[in-house]
């Protein structure tokens, strides 16, 4: 038998998903550990192999291939524990990176802070001006040699930085994206000089148009390719110790894995790979369930997270920032908040009640945990309100402690504030499900879109707990709680079932219409990069599957909007059609009568994705049907879930005795292994043939 693993490695729970050629699928879950994600990752790995009654070894030598996301490229960005990098640039631009193009007072603003200005403040550069040095060279706009590149200068600049101790060397020179000649030769003397040291240049990490943007991206995927190198190497070589000859994949932000051997080289774009295993398990389990546009949300112990899936599409961006850098690759858009179960309730210098973003984190964990947190959580006050069984956490294998989360409450929280325990246990739920709402509504209808005509998924081990509050208030027409084999475990289910997605893009700015054989010039080019990069990978594919997109703008706007277009070669016309379907998308976006065809359009870059799809998926099975309308509770307890309500003798059913078609009339927990569902007064939930819950709201 052979198996396929998924892993996500979030910042509490590590979980896994094993699906093997049949289909069957089986989760587990164990702690993270950081700052050795991979010993937690491992660890999950025999959870799996237990409930398969196999050892780790026998799992892992029947394994094709292992999806995993890690957070080891995003922690160190945010934390700036990052590796030393040195920059080469040409002649006559040191100062990009400092001046930022003014973006770094603005970038990944909202709409509030963008208007307080008086607090605006750029970051500091990515690069110390000391380990920034220019070369001698010139190519331009139409990629052509102005001025050679001067190797002894090339040369004397990478000495010196060896000097000043880089680990890694990042290469971005101008319209190197036109004709990448001159950075290559840049790497080709540092691998001269230190054949080991990590190398990025901008033409393969992002060449597109934009000088600072491009840069920073090639500079930040240096600063974390080292440290994605140097963890994947040990993991592999565990791996194969412990028999797995398989292919170990890395989740991209894109949606789509790469294998361990190349990711470092792209290190930027696994920033997002944590973030996306449970959007892509939406399109999968909303292609069994018939959902084409669904709101996922994703809150586990440590984040809550938002993205879209549109016309069964993840929707994706071209830029992401962080700590006000802008990173130019595209990416599954995803938001997030500081607000999973571990989420610390606090009080500010005016005495009010705030909930994260700061977390407890697998250790110590909330204050019930046990292992010396002080500090209430969100996971504190669900138990304080009767939602969480501390005598069922993790299905009985983690007992929890009342009396602590008690205490915890009562002293930071309750007495300050001169609440009851129960209130105050009751004000931090209310908070952090106002945040979780305020998240999902900015997410979707800042990208044009009304909440009222999708579904709201909601996974992880805490959003279940919490859900029915925030789809209700944005009146979704639907809530599923994936629950089944991949109950708290959805994210590795998406990894499970994902495939290998790799970009290429070009920019070449025309105004448009551009000439037709220069528009099928260009996607040839792209399109047989990717087959070729896709054929390294050396993994069976069963297919191979290619789309494109261009970005486009209306003359003198400063930011485009990506259009997608179709596969083959073009004709005039179709070249024509581009245009039209720019504006369609461009109202559709900023509302009818927005566009300005008046002012000529520009197309700026050339964008195609190529999907390389792994042989099997996950194959849900459909749950045994009732035999009885009605389902007796398993027990029964005083919970409070409405505070203008109050206190209800709430019945608590356990997930395991529930069959296809039961219907649970609210108020009612549900309790699986993993996860612990809520379904509040107003709502009415039914179990579907998958073993999902389907939650639906009185107007």
């Amino acid at each position: 038998m052979a198996y396929v693993i998924g892993i996500d490695i979030g910042g509490t729970f590590t979980d896994a998903v094993a699906t093997d050629e049949s289909g069957h699928v089986v989760a587990a879950k164990a702690a993270s550990t950081p700052p050795n994600f991979a010993r937690g990752m491992l660890d999950a790995i025999r959870e799996v192999a237990q409930e398969l009654k196999l050892t780790p070894d026998a799992l892992l030598k029947s394994t094709r291939y292992i999806c995993h996301a890690t957070t080891s490229t995003l922690n160190a960005l945010v934390t700036g524990n990052v590796a030393k990098v040195g920059f080469l640039t040409t002649k006559g631009h040191a100062d990009s990176i400092t001046i930022m193009n003014t973006e770094g007072r603005y970038a990944g603003f909202g709409p509030e802070e963008l208007q307080d200005m008086v607090r605006h403040k750029k970051p500091l550069p990515l690069v110390p001006r000391h380990l920034v040095r220019e070369v001698t060279e010139r190519i331009d706009f139409k990629g052509e040699v102005v001025v050679a590149l001067d190797d002894v200068r090339v040369r004397r600049a990478v000495q010196e930085l060896l000097g000043a101790g880089v680990d890694a060397i990042a290469v971005s020179l101008l319209w190197s994206f036109r004709n990448p000649a001159h950075e290559r030769r840049v790497r080709d003397i540092v691998h001269e000089l230190a054949p080991d040291l990590y190398v990025g240049i901008s033409s393969e990490v992002i060449p597109r148009i934009r000088e600072y943007s491009r840069a920073a991206t090639t500079i930040m995927s240096a600063q974390v390719g080292p440290i994605l190198r140097d963890y994947l190497r040990p993991l592999t070589a565990e791996l194969a110790d412990m028999g797995f000859t398989g292919s170990l994949l890395v989740m991209q932000g894109t949606g789509g894995s790469i294998t361990a051997h190349e990711a470092p080289s792209y290190a930027v774009t696994t920033i997002g790979s944590v973030l996306t295993g449970g959007v892509i398990g939406c399109v999968a389990m909303g292609s069994l369930l018939g959902h084409r546009n669904i709101i996922s949300t994703d809150m586990g112990g440590t984040t809550f997270l938002v993205g879209m899936v549109v016309d069964g599409v993840p929707v994706k961006s071209n830029t992401t920032v962080v700590n006000q850098h802008t990173i130019s690759t595209p990416m599954v858009r995803i938001n997030t908040i500081g607000g999973g179960g571990g989420a610390v309730a606090w009080l500010d210098d005016g005495g009010n009640l705030r909930v994260g973003p700061r977390g407890a984190g697998a250790s110590p964990g909330p204050a019930a945990y046990g292992l010396g947190g002080l500090e209430p959580t969100v996971t504190d006050a669900d138990i304080l309100l009767g939602i969480i069984n501390p005598e069922f956490f993790l299905g009985g294998r983690k007992r929890l402690d009342r009396g602590l989360a008690e205490a915890a409450i009562r002293t930071h929280i309750a007495e300050p504030l001169g609440l009851s325990v129960e209130n105050a246990a009751a004000a931090i739920y209310a908070i952090a499900t106002a945040q979780a709402a305020d998240l999902v509504r900015k997410s979707v209808v800042n990208a044009g879109y009304d909440p009222r005509e999708f579904v709201v998924y909601a996974f992880g081990g805490a959003a279940p707990a919490h859900c029915a509050a925030y789809a209700a208030e944005l009146k979704a027409k639907e809530l599923v709680v994936p629950l089944g084999p991949t109950a708290s475990a959805f994210s590795a289910y998406g990894l499970a079932g994902s495939n290998v997605v790799l970009s290429a893009e070009q920019s070449n700015p025309q105004n448009f219409p551009p000439n037709t054989a220069l528009v099928n010039r260009i996607f040839r080019a792209l399109e047989a990069d990717l087959r070729q990069r896709l054929a390294a990978q050396n993994i069976p594919f069963s297919r191979i599957e290619l789309a494109r997109e261009v970005d486009i703008r209306y003359t003198l706007q400063l930011s485009e909007v990506t259009t997608p277009v179709r596969d083959g070669e073009f004709s005039d016309a179709d070249v024509a059609r581009i245009g039209d379907d720019f504006e369609t998308l461009y109202e559709q976006l900023y509302g009818e009568g927005a566009g300005y065809r008046e002012a000529g359009l520009q197309i700026i870059s050339y964008r195609v994705f190529g999907v390389g799809c792994l042989p099997f998926k996950p194959v849900l099975p459909d749950i045994e049907r009732k035999i009885a309308d009605k389902i007796a509770p398993k027990s029964r307890r005083r919970v409070l879930l409405d505070i203008t309500v109050g206190w209800q003798d709430t019945p608590i059913y356990d997930y395991a005795d529930l069959r296809a078609g039961h219907d649970i009339a609210a108020p009612a927990i549900i309790e699986a292994p993993t996860t612990t569902v809520v379904v509040p007064p107003g709502a009415r939930a039914t179990v579907d043939r998958l073993g999902n819950l389907i939650m639906h709201f009185q107007s």
